[in-house]
């Protein structure tokens, strides 16, 4: 089944398509244009920003906190009674080192804000932080996709494997489009999240 979404699509792999299409489109307008300008770097306001403007031609969802529980595999997210005041906390994390980056990357990952599009939205949140704090961003192909998938699913227990995957993976080609576009392919990835109910937590 489906999303609900504004294109009438009812089929899953068709969606997938066009939601990939479009976004992706939206994400190059992102680095072109001044619509981030206004929005504090590391804020959730500015990743739901993000948020909205890849995914409102599809959902109507974007930019809005998500109002069922998630879990991908055996992880459950943030259960939805306590993602506001996890975003809350996220917010006031500290973000002036490599290290303090990653740890908040890691929280926003584990809240997982939204219905869908999460991955794709932080991975461009965490390129900003990293741009202002520290003049660097990810090459996302440097970086395996299985190692990092591995990685982010562990990094809850220990994140000592993300840091080094994504450390090793830094450029300080940070307005290279070329380098923005490798990391936006790289987050066109199967995302197989299963709704919950609250009485299973």
């Amino acid at each position: 089944m489906a999303l609900d979404n504004k294109l009438n699509i009812t089929d899953s792999v068709e969606l997938a398509r066009m939601e990939e299409k479009i976004s992706k489109k939206k994400a190059v307008e992102l680095f072109g244009n001044a619509y981030l300008d206004n929005y504090k770097t590391g804020t959730y306001e500015m990743l739901a920003a993000i948020h909205q403007y890849l995914f409102d031609e599809i959902y109507n969802f974007a930019g809005k906190v998500r109002t069922i529980n998630l879990a991908k595999e055996n992880f459950r997210f943030a259960s939805v009674m306590y993602l506001q005041a996890a975003l809350e906390n996220i917010e006031k994390m500290p973000q002036s080192t490599f290290d303090e980056i990653i740890e908040k990357y890691v929280e926003m990952n584990i809240a997982h804000p939204f219905r869908e599009g999460n991955g794709r939205s932080t991975r461009i949140w965490l390129d900003l932080i990293l741009k202002k704090e520290l003049y660097m961003v990810i090459d996302w192909s440097l970086a395996d996709k299985e190692d990092y998938l591995l990685a982010m699913e562990r990094s809850p227990i220990k994140d000592i494997e993300i840091k080094h995957i994504l450390k090793q993976a830094l450029t300080d080609k940070i307005d290279d489009r070329e380098v923005y576009m490798k990391g936006i392919d790289h987050s066109y990835y199967y995302e197989g999240y299963v709704i919950y109910k609250a009485e299973d937590l």
